[in-house]
């Protein structure tokens, strides 16, 4: 088999060449026109509300963690959320449904986070993690 491929391109060097120009046309057209991400971003949508407070895990918890994580349960398209308390800090991380638009779900937090503030002691700095994707 391999050998009457090796005699068919030597008996015809014209179409070999021509197909393999054909080939290297149609790849750079194919590389210009056709949008893929070299990394594509396969992740969620999530938005981190992050606060500071200088107070043990236990009580950030119960006092700044807790109540974010219960008054944001209720947003639009919200498919998990996840909290995590460390000394002084407090991370809650919403994650939307597929589809959902980057900053429809920061404006969506920060809705309801205006609605949670109030409730928080009142020394705690709360605000958004940085305006990208989990990937990058």
């Amino acid at each position: 088999m391999i050998h009457r491929i090796i005699r068919f391109s030597a008996e015809n060097k014209v179409l070999v060449i021509a197909a393999t120009l054909v080939a290297l046309l149609g790849a750079g057209w194919t590389m210009r026109n056709i949008p893929l991400d070299a990394l594509p971003d396969l992740s969620d949508t999530q938005v981190i509300v992050y606060s500071r407070w200088d107070r043990s895990p236990d009580i950030l918890e119960d006092q700044v963690t807790y109540p974010i994580i219960a008054g944001l349960l209720g947003a639009p398209r919200v498919k998990a959320i996840r909290g995590f308390s460390d000394f002084g800090f407090s991370y809650v991380y919403v994650i939307f449904e597929d589809g959902t638009d980057l900053y429809w779900a920061r404006t969506r937090v920060l809705e309801y986070l205006s609605k949670i503030t109030p409730q928080l002691p009142a020394d705690v700095k709360t605000e958004l993690g940085p305006d990208a994707s989990s990937v990058g």
